[in-house]
């Protein structure tokens, strides 16, 4: 699978991405190494890994790389509980943003879940 571009999945993560990196341009500037900085790598490891993962020659790399995309993506989904805690974005933006990443998370896991029966049949 090496033409990622062409999943769903990672055109909804790299705009989530993208998304954050627009997002937290409001954060307090203290939070620069912080919590910005810490919600930026978690949203960025989400496409990253599904790009590492499809350079790979095996299903079995990709399903590693696509858990550890799903494990940032939770990451993400946390980071944007504890924004909206700290009162760094509005119940309204996070509402949004954790619809987006839960979407994200369902994808990858039913992806994983395709790649796995694909891999169980051979």
């Amino acid at each position: 699978m090496s033409d990622y571009k062409k999943l769903k999945v990672w055109k909804n993560a790299h705009r989530f991405a993208i998304d954050i990196y627009n997002l937290t341009k409001n954060y307090p500037d203290e939070e620069k190494f912080g919590m910005i900085a810490q919600i930026r790598r978690s949203s960025l490891s989400i496409p990253t890994n599904i790009v590492e993962g499809c350079g790979q020659n095996e299903n079995g790399n990709l399903i590693r790389y696509l858990g550890i995309a799903k494990g940032s993506a939770f990451e993400s989904e946390y980071h944007l509980l504890l924004s909206k805690d700290l009162g760094f974005i509005s119940e309204e933006k996070y509402t949004i943003m954790s619809e987006k990443i839960k979407y994200i998370i369902r994808m990858l896991t039913k992806l994983i879940y395709s790649l796995k029966m694909v891999e169980n049949n051979k």
